[in-house]
């Protein structure tokens, strides 16, 4: 019998995503890939829009069946975009709230009671510096991060006496395919303005989604920024 911790990874064909997935195979996981595209490399891939309630629920229930349980969640799903405040429309940001709040919220719900019933697991979301500090010509973005950050940690405060461990990393600019070639966040002169004057790579987000979903902490609710110091 295969006793191998097992992880859900929301996002995970691409991007940050895809590098979580990579860093726990790597370190002894097993991994399920939820997504609207296909990753090949992880143990098992379902794809399915994080959007939904019952798709989401439907998925987690699968593997459970296939693998027994799901020790951890990942909700790496996202996309960004930038619109000046004025022009962002209402589908806009209905979309935005679905991805990154239903997104959350859905996973939450569907992969809790397992982790009830074990009295033991670790949630992960992946929210943003803009959720912490805002940002320009993102509002719908930032908002909807922010939500997820707050959504986050009412969880970890009602469950955390449960045995589940729910905290968020709050990436800044990161080398992804999310992050155009252009950005001014690439730029040299934005660039020098920061304490560490580089922009994140995924292999770092990876190292402390793994960091949180392993040990054994008393972390609860808590945010871990890799911004570079954009927001302090």
């Amino acid at each position: 019998m295969n006793t191998s911790p097992v992880a859900v990874v929301t996002g995970a064909s691409s991007g940050i995503g895809a590098q979580i997935a990579k860093e726990l195979m790597e370190n002894g996981w097993r991994v399920a890939a939820f997504d609207l595209r296909e990753n090949p490399q992880t143990d098992l891939c379902i794809l399915v829009d994080v959007t939904y309630e019952s798709n989401i629920c439907a998925a987690i229930d699968h593997v459970e069946k296939t693998f027994g349980k799901v020790d951890a969640v990942v909700a790496a799903a996202g996309y960004y975009e930038e619109t000046p405040f004025t022009e962002i429309s209402l589908p806009d940001w209905q979309r935005m709230l679905r991805v990154h709040i239903a997104g959350v919220h859905n996973l939450l719900r569907a992969a809790l009671p397992g982790m009830l019933r074990r009295h033991k697991g670790a949630f992960v979301t992946i929210a943003s510096e803009r959720a912490i500090g805002g940002g320009c010509n993102d509002a719908h973005y930032a908002s909807a991060k922010a939500a997820a950050l707050a959504l986050t940690r009412s969880a970890a405060s009602e469950f955390a006496s449960h045995g589940i461990r729910i905290n968020a990393v709050a990436p800044g600019p990161t080398d992804t395919p999310l992050l155009p070639a252009d950005s001014w966040e690439r730029q040299r002169d934005f660039l020098d303005t920061l304490p560490v004057p580089r922009i994140a790579n995924t292999h770092e987000i990876a190292l402390a989604v793994r960091s949180l979903i392993e040990d054994e902490h008393f972390l609860s609710g808590e945010v871990i920024s890799i911004n570079s110091g954009t927001v302090i």
